[in-house]
């Protein structure tokens, strides 16, 4: 009897050890194509960026800019003219990985006001890291077909259609 309850022991043992299965998640996610050109270098994920020059933060994915306007936290793919004479370009911007940081702006305000008129930060457009190499520009191909697109009519006018919203040039903001 002892027999039988040891060999059945072992066999429902047997069906109770199951092997291991090894899984491995690995999810890298890389946005470097998308950030902009102005963005600071050595990131290979950005969700926002911090301009404690203006206090304001850049959504990477969505490429939307969030300043405080009116009391609210506003969204916008530009910024306010308030900010028409800001060089996103020379300003300093701050890397930050979390979920609508706007909440805590108080935190980043203090953390970073040090930053504050710096000028010093290699953004992507002037670096030639091969990560960033989609950024990269042949001066002479630009030249082209800037005078291709901007060929002049008759009267000395740009043959540019203003009637569509996204062709309009942007004022100050270079």
């Amino acid at each position: 009897m002892k027999k039988i309850i040891l060999g059945a022991a072992l066999v429902l043992s047997a069906f109770a050890i199951k092997p291991a299965n090894a899984q491995v998640n690995f999810n890298l996610n890389l946005n470097i194509g998308s950030q902009p050109e102005w963005g600071p270098v050595g990131y290979d994920h950005v969700e926002y960026y911090y301009m404690p020059d203006i206090d304001a933060y850049y959504y990477v994915p969505t490429h939307q800019y969030v300043y405080f306007q009116n009391n609210a936290w506003m969204r916008s793919t530009r910024l306010p003219d308030r900010y028409r004479n800001f060089n996103l370009y020379n300003s300093y911007k701050v890397v930050i990985n979390e979920r609508e940081p706007w909440r805590r702006a108080d935190v980043y305000r203090n953390k970073y006001a040090g930053y504050r008129g710096r000028q010093n930060q290699v953004i992507i457009r002037d670096s030639r890291d091969a990560r960033y190499r989609n950024h990269w520009k042949d001066d002479r191909r630009d030249d082209r077909e800037w005078r291709s697109n901007n060929r002049r009519s008759d009267r000395g006018r740009p043959e540019v259609d203003y009637r569509n919203n996204n062709s309009r040039p942007e004022r100050g903001r270079r």
